[in-house]
This record gives C-alpha cells, structure tokens and sequence, in this order.
C-alpha cells in the first residue's frame, strides 16, 4: 500500500473535525453533551410525498422577499394596533384641512402608507446592492454589467436619499 501524503491525510483528518463544532468555550460542550445523555430523539419514519418537488429558487427569492418588505414595513405592527392609512392636520393660516402621510415627533407611531413607503425604500436598496452583486460577475457582458451597475447605484441612492427624508420629516430637526 502507497503511503498517503500528509496534505491528504490532513485534509481527511479535517474533514473529519470540520463536521464537528470546534469551540473552546466548555459551556458549548456541555449544552452540546449533557442533553444529549438522557434524551433520546424519537424514532420516526417520515416518508416525503413523492409528488412533492422543491420550489425554483426565484420562488424561495421572492418569498424571502415578501416576507423582508413585511418585517421592514411594520406589517405586524398595522395588524395589531391598526392605525389609520393616513393622518390629516388642520393649516392654521387658511383652515383647510391637508392629508399628512408621516406622523412627526413619535418614532414609536406609525400610518400604513408611512410604514409601506419606507418598507419599499429598504427593498429598493436592498434590490439596489444585489444589482450590484450581479454587476461584479465577469462571466456576464459588458453592457450587462454596466446597465447592473446603473440601475443598482441608482436604487442605493434613490433608497438612502428618500429614507433619510423620511427620518427628517418623521423626527423634524434630526441629523441638521
């Protein structure tokens, strides 16, 4: 038998320990041991249907997606305190009554429009740096990536210049 050479072996040996959780900390190890001891998982025989096929990736994209401008938008909290779409206020010069879309001075408040508005401004940012992701690849055309390029430059700026108006308007003489 031909000796293995030590690159292979170590390579192998960390194959072995590289499937493990290498950690120093002990309290890692004992949460890691010490449950493990006296329980045992269940013996469970789930057969997956084979009708069921996994999803395409743009599919589990656009969830991840949904779900990020849902979050980011304040979603959960429109369900539970169910604030009005938008608020209005009264011009004290003229007496007419103007549709106000931000509420100013509360941070903690918010109108459905406001929290929709700014989720969809974090969503074209976010969109704007994975356009930039793709900008990067050079397996791509040139005009392809420049055009990434733009349009990803473009949805970063546009994203940060309209979020920070939103926080100037939200809370009036922050950052100035």
């Amino acid at each position: 038998m031909a000796p293995r050479s030590e690159h292979a072996a170590g390579s192998a040996a960390a194959q072995v320990h590289g499937s493990e959780f290498e950690s120093m900390d002990p309290l890692f190890h004992v949460l890691r041991v010490v449950p493990f001891s006296f329980l045992q998982p269940p013996r469970t025989r789930l057969k997956v249907p084979s009708n069921l096929a996994l999803p395409s990736p743009m599919t589990v994209f656009s969830l991840i997606l949904l779900t990020y401008f849902a979050v980011v938008s304040g979603l959960v909290y429109d369900v539970i305190v169910e604030p009005p779409g938008i608020g209005s206020s009264q011009d004290p010069a003229t007496g007419a009554v103007r549709p106000v879309v931000f509420l100013p001075g509360r941070v903690n408040g918010q109108y459905i429009i406001e929290g929709l508005s700014s989720g969809f401004m974090f969503l074209l940012g976010g969109v704007g740096i994975i356009l930039l992701d793709l900008a990067v690849d050079r397996t791509r055309p040139r005009s392809l990536r420049i055009s990434f390029a733009g349009s990803g430059i473009a949805a970063v700026v546009i994203a940060y210049a309209m979020a920070m108006l939103f926080l100037r308007i939200k809370i009036p003489g922050y950052l100035w």
